[in-house]
């Protein structure tokens, strides 16, 4: 916070723009505009300034001297400052009739330069010169009127003496003019670092938004082709292993080929429902609270499911044995779905690689965590329940995948070769004790 405060300290205000230019060019014409109709005024009134005054084209080419550098006021803020502080000084000295509007184009130039000035130290000394060299020539002027012939106050009536009265107002009025001009070129300074400042959030505010959806819309392709994956690879897994067992028995024993073209349709038609419900999801309108909570779609697979996934494997020809440890309770539906499909995805690879005769399916409710646990007695570091999709036992999809949903919520993933022979994977999710379905119970395995 501190680097970023001084970094904005250091700020310059960037050039005027065309169109503020512009702006420049109408104020000074304007400003020359009043100049020359109060000239016009005084001169019809005979109200001059100082008693009198040159000629009125004389008047007319100060007026014009004094306001019309106003229109480079913002290219060139301190040198409008000094031109039109040292021309109303002279303006003075020549006694001209008006000197309402150059003290006008005086403020101008002084607020200008407290607002546009990008070297600050040179604005602050810039101004508190002039101002300086203003209440100098006030001071000489004030001199003047002291020594001379003390004027007719036939009308004062106050408690002051009229002379003092009349040095009091000119200093005091001073004062107020050009602080008042210090005061508000600062304000404007600060208010364009105000803006920039804002200007800056809002474009980092768009930039982070910009990138956290293009990490959602990437978070999101991953998890559509991990979804993929997990439908398509299992039930595929089950039908090639199916096909083929009915293709070896198909003329010794009709009956199990039938069977198994029966359990290559069953299969078939469940991953045609799970693609279904998969593209339903992603045709419906999303749902936030849904989404930013982490549920899943109603029509995801469970925990309930696991056992449809362990007859699956049996369907395929592999002894598989499964337990459901711990006190049952309810968990999270994204982590019911993610324990589902890393189980799902074991078994997929023992099917395909492991070459095993035997797997076991453990779901264990523990105090802090859901666990899932598939282990076989297949060949291990070249296949099994972690193992790659490839037959070559590379690190392929499934593992990743299983990594990916592990590591959504924080969990661990342990899959590897067991010392007797064979591959575990573990997936352990931690979950809060939300709801106690059951008592504390061990099933038998099946």
């Amino acid at each position: 916070m501190q680097d970023a405060e001084l970094s904005w300290s250091r700020w310059q205000r960037p050039p005027p723009t065309r169109a503020q230019q512009r702006t420049d060019i109408g104020i000074g014409l304007a400003v020359f505009a009043g100049a020359l109709a109060v000239t016009v005024l005084v001169n019809s009134m005979g109200a001059f300034t100082f008693g009198s005054a040159p000629s009125l084209t004389e008047q007319f080419a100060w007026a014009a001297a004094i306001t019309l550098p106003l229109m480079v006021r913002r290219r060139y803020p301190l040198a409008v400052l000094a031109v039109v502080g040292a021309l109303l000084i002279a303006a003075q000295v020549r006694q001209t009739g008006d000197n309402l509007m150059p003290s006008v184009a005086v403020f101008l130039a002084m607020y200008t330069v407290g607002a546009w000035e990008r070297n600050r130290t040179l604005a602050r000394w810039a101004r508190v010169a002039v101002i300086v060299a203003m209440f100098i020539w006030l001071g000489i002027g004030l001199v003047g009127f002291l020594i001379s012939p003390s004027p007719d106050f036939a009308d004062a009536a106050g408690p002051l003496d009229p002379v003092l009265a009349s040095v009091l107002y000119g200093i005091g009025f001073n004062l107020l003019f050009f602080l008042s001009a210090y005061f508000f070129g600062n304000l404007g300074w600060l208010s364009a670092r105000r803006q920039a400042q804002l200007e800056d959030g809002a474009q980092r505010l768009r930039r982070s938004q910009e990138q956290n959806l293009r990490g959602a819309v990437v978070a999101e392709r991953v998890r559509i082709a991990r979804d993929l994956h997990d439908v398509v690879a299992h039930h595929v897994s089950v039908m090639g292993v199916q096909a083929g067992a009915a293709r070896r028995v198909f003329d010794s024993d009709r009956e199990l080929a039938r069977s198994a073209l029966i359990t290559v349709e069953e299969t078939a038609r469940t991953a045609i429902g799970e693609l279904r419900g998969l593209l339903g999801v992603l045709r419906a309108e999303p749902d936030a609270e849904a989404r930013d909570a982490g549920e899943s779609h109603p029509s995801s697979p469970g925990l309930d499911q696991v056992a449809e996934l362990v007859e699956g494997a049996r369907a395929a020809g592999l002894d598989v044995t499964s337990g459901v440890y711990g006190t049952r309770r309810v968990v999270p539906d994204a982590v019911a779905v993610s324990a589902y499909r890393v189980v799902q995805e074991a078994l997929t690879n023992v099917v395909k690689h492991a070459g095993a005769r035997r797997a076991d399916v453990r779901v264990r409710f523990l105090d802090t965590a859901l666990e899932v646990e598939v282990t076989d007695d297949g060949r291990g570091t070249t296949g099994g329940a972690g193992s790659a999709d490839g037959a070559d036992g590379t690190d392929g999809f499934g593992l990743l995948g299983m990594r990916e949903r592990v590591g959504v919520h924080g969990g661990l993933l342990e899959a590897g070769p067991r010392r007797d022979g064979g591959y575990r994977v573990r997936a352990s999710f931690p979950t809060r004790h939300v709801v106690a379905a059951e008592d504390s119970e061990e099933l038998p395995a099946s």
